[in-house]
């Protein structure tokens, strides 16, 4: 299943935080404005939210752009380290 991914950039005191991950079932994902990750269910589909969650909990951006691009790239490679799985 396709899935595009939304979370929350909030401004902090030591910058940009990413946090309250969700991801929506889709049949068209959008990956110039957003990010689409692929999971085989719900169950592998709640892993991830959880990992994301934990990976960029302790994390801090100098802006919104820098956050969106550091997550995207995140997916991005680990779609790909699955696939060579």
């Amino acid at each position: 299943m396709m899935y595009q991914l939304t979370w929350k950039i909030l401004p902090g005191l030591r910058g940009m935080s990413c946090s309250e991950f969700s991801a929506t079932a889709t049949t068209s994902p959008n990956n110039e404005q957003g990010v689409a990750l692929e999971c085989l269910n719900e169950a592998e589909r709640d892993l991830v939210l959880r990992e994301l969650e934990t990976h960029f909990a302790p994390q801090r951006f100098s802006n919104n752009a820098s956050a969106f691009e550091t997550v995207k790239t995140y997916v991005i490679e680990r779609a790909a380290r699955k696939t060579q799985s």
